[in-house]
């Protein structure tokens, strides 16, 4: 590295008080987690394509596994937003907005960030307690609470079950035709087995 390209970089690492040093590591830990899942992406490369210093990191987010939870935990959306949104409507239309919603949201962004998140659960326990936390506590069973279901523990799981195994396939493991297909056609194919799971019957 040359002097200029030290001083340049010390001057990245040394942000004004003004500016977002802490929205520009959750830029930059999304793509490099997106890119080498969790254990791949370490905090001096993060904070290197962050343009900051990796005590940055501590310092804002008290480690990898904070800034973890800031940029890939945190799905490109708010849990309370969400959910407002598959509650706005009929309740027997829940199902096709759930996917309709999810697989929109994914879309947008190629699936990294789920895909991402997958690829770290079965190495970070704390990965996998956050993605139940997200889709069942923080979703579904709120959801579930507002249209006054019962046995909202075992549906909530079930549509747990659904919207995840729906983004594997689509995002992960990228099975064709599936995932490529339109989310028109995806809503007509899965929705009625997601509404099942929140109005319908499940145990007999």
């Amino acid at each position: 590295m040359t002097r200029v390209e030290q001083v340049n970089q010390k001057r990245r690492g040394r942000r004004a008080a003004g500016e977002d040093t802490r929205s520009a590591l959750i830029a930059a830990a999304r793509e490099a987690f997106v890119e080498k899942g969790y254990d791949g992406a370490t905090v001096r490369a993060i904070a290197a394509r962050a343009g900051v210093d990796a005590a940055m990191v501590n310092h804002w987010f008290g480690g990898k596994e904070g800034l973890f939870a800031q940029s890939v935990l945190q799905l490109p959306f708010d849990p309370s937003e969400i959910l407002k949104r598959l509650l706005d409507g009929p309740v027997e239309q829940a199902g096709e907005r759930i996917i309709r919603t999810f697989v929109t949201v994914w879309d947008a962004n190629g699936g990294g960030t789920f895909a991402a998140l997958i690829r770290s659960v079965t190495s970070q326990q704390e990965v996998a307690d956050a993605l139940k936390s997200f889709f069942i506590n923080a979703i579904f069973k709120n959801l579930l609470a507002a249209i006054g279901a019962e046995q909202r523990e075992l549906r909530a799981t079930l549509c747990a079950t659904q919207l995840v195994g729906l983004g594997i396939v689509r995002y992960v493991v990228r099975f064709e035709p599936l995932a490529s297909t339109d989310p028109d056609t995806l809503v007509k194919a899965i929705a009625p087995n997601m509404q099942r799971y929140l109005t319908g019957e499940i145990d007999n």
